[in-house]
């Protein structure tokens, strides 16, 4: 089934008051609706958007026992290279290869809580030395347009712009996957990545010009076809959580590309601090007269604690790494 998401264009948020209002009900039209939509205007130079592409196509076509120096095999962050079959969403392998990104920080010393040994460094491939710079520039203006689209998300909600911005100072729970889809065989299914809902606050998307992701609406899965110079950005489980369930956490996934066909994509995660506890949202009574409380799930429970949300996530979606770095966790987790 095809159809088109909302276009929106950031910039409209930072001009005049006129058009700013209007921008705002699509926007938040948008996100109450579908809670996916394209967004342009945002300055991102194309430039940094083909390259990150570029070095994509680089890593992922050196021999894989170059791809796996650097596996997240040897991350207990869950960081660096994922071969394909080896991240599990819904319950089955993706078909897919990747690199897991996240900011960069030193480990935490043992004894905290245990989300706090997610934070650490990443892995990057002496193959390509490049990729690191331009993965790190990539990320940060990936950042900076996740903020911008999160404070107009505030405003549209009847809050103050910089009502989020405490949860995402330098200490926030930021990664990117720089992911490369090869194209299916005749024996498997056409999983790329299975349906499933983003738990961060926001997700924000560069695909290129093969397509795959689908979006699950009330009459079934829609495709969001590539749009030239926009990114596709969605709404996570947290936002969900924190608006009372007036902005939805759409599942989606990737249907693999044909047999002979390679698609690259680069999604970025807009998480908060680890420490942040989700608060709901004083919604004005037109909105929170709409807001349809938060789903209900039982084999993927919704967290307010976003540490622990994030840390179910990996341990669920990488077995490999959680037995090898994480057995203690998971022992107290049988127990319980």
């Amino acid at each position: 089934m095809n159809s088109s998401l909302p276009l929106v264009d950031i910039s409209r948020f930072r001009g005049p008051d006129t058009d700013r209002a209007v921008f705002l009900d699509e926007l938040r039209r948008a996100a109450h609706e579908i809670g996916f939509f394209y967004v342009v205007g945002h300055g991102v130079d194309p430039v940094l958007t083909d390259g990150v592409f570029a070095v994509a196509r680089e890593f992922f076509a050196l021999p894989v026992d170059q791809r796996r120096e650097i596996a997240n095999i040897h991350s207990p962050q869950f960081r660096g290279y994922t071969s394909t079959g080896h991240e599990y969403t819904a319950g089955a392998p993706d078909r897919r290869e990747q690199l897991d990104i996240g900011p960069e920080r030193a480990a935490r010393p043992a004894g905290g809580p245990a989300w706090e040994r997610l934070i650490g460094p990443n892995q990057w491939p002496v193959a390509v030395p490049r990729l690191r710079a331009v993965t790190l520039a990539w990320q940060a203006e990936a950042l900076r347009v996740s903020r911008e689209v999160l404070r107009a998300l505030a405003v549209a909600l009847g809050q103050d712009e910089g009502y989020f911005d405490r949860w995402f100072d330098e200490e926030a729970s930021t990664h990117l996957k720089i992911i490369h889809y090869p194209g299916r065989d005749t024996t498997g299914d056409d999983q790329g990545v299975g349906a499933h809902k983003d738990y961060g606050y926001l997700a924000l998307l560069q695909q290129d010009e093969v397509g795959g992701l689908q979006v699950q609406r009330p009459a079934g899965w829609i495709d969001v076809a590539p749009v030239p110079g926009s990114f596709v950005v969605n709404i996570g489980e947290m936002l969900e959580i924190a608006s009372r369930g007036y902005l939805t956490a759409t599942r989606h996934r990737v249907v693999s590309p044909p047999a002979g066909v390679d698609r690259y994509s680069v999604p970025f995660f807009l998480g908060p601090c680890l420490d942040a506890i989700v608060e709901p949202l004083d919604l004005p009574a037109d909105l929170a007269a709409r807001a349809r409380g938060v789903s209900q799930d039982a084999d993927n429970p919704l967290l307010a604690a976003f540490g622990e949300n994030a840390l179910v996530g990996w341990l669920r979606s990488h077995p490999a790494v959680a037995e090898r770095w994480w057995s203690d966790v998971l022992a107290e987790r049988r127990r319980e």
